[in-house]
This record gives structure tokens, C-alpha cells and sequence, in this order.
């Protein structure tokens, strides 16, 4: 089953507002990040890759953010270009603001960590009258996440944006993606993060970012259907939550639960997993395919991203990932 129509005849398949950044990934990995002396830099930020996933998937791909006027910054629209993604969207900050920061450590495969610089960064310098509402209006799926909420402007932006989507019928997608060193405080993040879920379709996040939400709620045991349900009385048809190693479980407002088969995966690092689990899963469901073959396609992706250094440079291609399925289904690949 596949409760998600996707609206027809509009120009942009998929369109994402939010963090632009620069990840800078230890190639000295198996090491803590006080001995390592180099890096390799690759786009980065969380909307940014689940957008470029889509555009290697075949998907007519826009943005909508700010970066820096700096090297940085340039580095980043240059490849949003390269990937075919429309940046008609994407404006530059004029004030001052710098390029984000993630310098990633790789101490071993279930052991990574990031350090990040966020001060003044520009991506949260967007402001409402920055959000293009034509790109919007063009877009089929539509995604937010929740760092741009934690700081204003940027958090206008995403209110404003998510009123166009709605006002143009375009499916939103909430990636979670809560990044705590953004925000003031626990009881702000909720409330944001709440508002921000009360319009969107698709909501997917981990437990841990889903009891974040619940923090003003009564949830003791954790439940994940209690969780879905309250969305439900809103606007979700999709609530997507993670459990790490033990795998998602999809809901539906029909009370069914949905798991997928996941696949095994010679790890390099953890992070990037959610981003191309997000992008394959869209793909899927954009597709018209059911919950379960959606999810599948996502872990599948998430697969290639963990298996690899970077995370937008290792976005795959739809042959990509339905040969890794095949491999796995021959038994070519096993965990590590």
C-alpha cells in the first residue's frame, strides 16, 4: 500500500529549504581526530544530500538556501550545479556570514563523530522574502529539516516555505535531523519541531529524535505507535521511525505497521546513512511503489553511503542500487 499521491504535472519533482555546508571527512580513519591531519571536503548538511540523492536518482531536483559569499560557498553552488539541481533558489549572503563546518572523525566503523562550526552561518540567514515561492509552487515533494528551524531567520523561512507547499498541494516531507548544538533548548526545540510536523506528510526520524518531541507529552514505554498516532490527527500518511541496527518500522493512519528487508554493508562510517535511507525511500514512494519496497530501495542506498567515505559524492544511481540489491540477494556482500 502506498497512501501518498504525488501531484501530477509540475516541473520540479523535488525541492528541500535548508542547511548548506561544507563536510570535511577524516581520511585518517580508525584514528581519533587529534591525530588526524587530513581531510577530504565534500558537500554537506542533511537537505543538501537527500536533495543531490534525488537528482543521482533521476529526480528533477531544486533548492532553496543561502550560502556564503566565499570559496566555500561558491564550491557548494558549483556542485549543486554539476548535479543538475536547480539553485535559482539558493541566494547569497551579503552580511558576512561563513560557509558551515563538519570535520567528521572516524574512529571505526560504529564509532563516528562530528565537530561542528555553526556560528554565523550563513544558511541560517535565510530569510522569508529569500523563499522563491515559484520553486515551491513547481515542486511535487517538498522537504524540510530541523536544523533550519533552530535559529531565525531561517525559521521564518521554513514557516513561509511550508505555507507555499501547502497553498500549492505539494506532498512535505519532515527529515527530522535534530542537531542539539543548534538550538537554546530542549523546550524550544520541541516546540518548533511540533509546529513544523503539524503540516507535513511524511515524517521521518530516529526514537531518540522523536522522544526529543515528546518531551511535554506522556510517552513513558516509548511506544512508537503512540508516537505516529498524534501525527495522524494532523497531516501525516507516513510516519517513518528509526531504530538503528534493529531497523525502521513505517505507519499508516490505517493502524498497519510496515517493516522492509534490510541489507548487510562493509560500514566505513554511520553518518549519511539517514540522508540516503531518506532520498531512496522518496524515490520510491514517488514511484508509486508500496511502503515496504520504498523502505527496501532506502536501506539499499544507505548501504552504498555507509560502505563509502563521503556522503554526497556516494549518492547512487538507481542501477546502483538495484544491483546492490542483487548482490546481497546472491549473497556477495556481508556485513562487516
Amino acid at each position: 500500500m502506498n497512501p501518498i499521491t504525488i501531484p501530477a504535472d509540475k516541473p520540479i519533482d523535488f525541492a528541500a529549504i535548508g542547511r548548506l555546508c561544507i563536510d570535511l571527512n577524516a581520511n585518517e580513519i580508525n584514528r581519533p581526530m587529534e591525530e588526524t591531519m587530513t581531510f577530504t571536503k565534500y558537500v554537506g548538511g542533511s537537505p543538501a544530500n537527500i536533495t543531490i540523492g534525488m537528482a543521482r536518482l533521476g529526480m528533477k531536483t531544486a533548492f532553496v538556501g543561502k550560502i556564503a559569499d566565499d570559496q566555500m560557498g561558491r564550491f557548494i553552488a558549483n556542485y549543486l550545479h554539476k548535479n543538475g539541481i536547480d539553485t535559482a533558489g539558493v541566494v547569497t549572503d551579503r552580511t558576512g556570514a561563513v560557509t558551515g563546518l563538519a570535520f567528521t572523525e572516524i574512529k571505526s566503523p560504529t564509532d563516528c563523530s562530528i565537530l561542528m562550526y555553526r556560528d554565523n552561518a550563513a544558511d541560517l540567514k535565510l530569510t522569508a522574502e529569500e523563499v522563491r515561492e515559484d520553486i515551491i509552487a513547481g515542486a511535487k515533494v517538498f522537504l524540510i529539516s530541523g536544523t533550519a528551524l533552530a535559529q531565525s531567520p531561517s525559521r521564518e523561512a521554513v514557516f513561509q516555505a511550508l505555507q507555499y507547499a501547502r497553498k500549492h498541494g505539494a506532498i512535505i516531507a519532515f527529515d527530522l535531523d535534530y542537531r542539539p548544538y543548534t538550538w537554546i533548548s530542549p523546550e524550544e526545540t520541541a516546540i518548533y519541531y511540533n509546529l513544523a510536523a503539524e503540516w507535513c506528510d511524511i515524517i521521518l526520524g530516529t526514537r531518540e529524535e522523536f522522544d526529543m518531541m515528546e518531551r511535554f507529552e506522556q510517552n513513558p514505554e516509548r511506544s512508537d505507535r503512540i508516537t505516529a498516532a498524534k501525527w495522524f490527527n494532523h497531516s501525516a500518511k507516513i510516519v517513518i521511525i528509526k531504530h538503528g541496527k534493529e531497523g525502521s518500522i513505517a505507519y499508516t493512519p490505517d493502524g498497519a505497521s510496515h517493516r522492509a528487508e534490510s541489507y548487510p554493508a562493509k560500514v566505513v562510517k554511520t553518518f549519511g546513512a539517514g540522508d540516503s535511507y531518506a532520498a531512496g525511500f522518496l524515490y520510491g514512494i514517488m514511484q508509486g511503489w508500496d511502503i515496504e519496497s520504498s523502505m527496501a530501495f532506502g536501506s539499499a542506498a544507505a548501504c552504498i553511503v555507509i560502505s563509502s567515505h563521503s556522503c554526497s559524492d556516494a549518492m547512487p544511481t538507481v542501477p546502483q542500487v538495484e544491483d546492490y540489491i542483487r548482490r546481497c540477494e546472491r549473497g556477495e556482500i556481508t556485513a562487516t
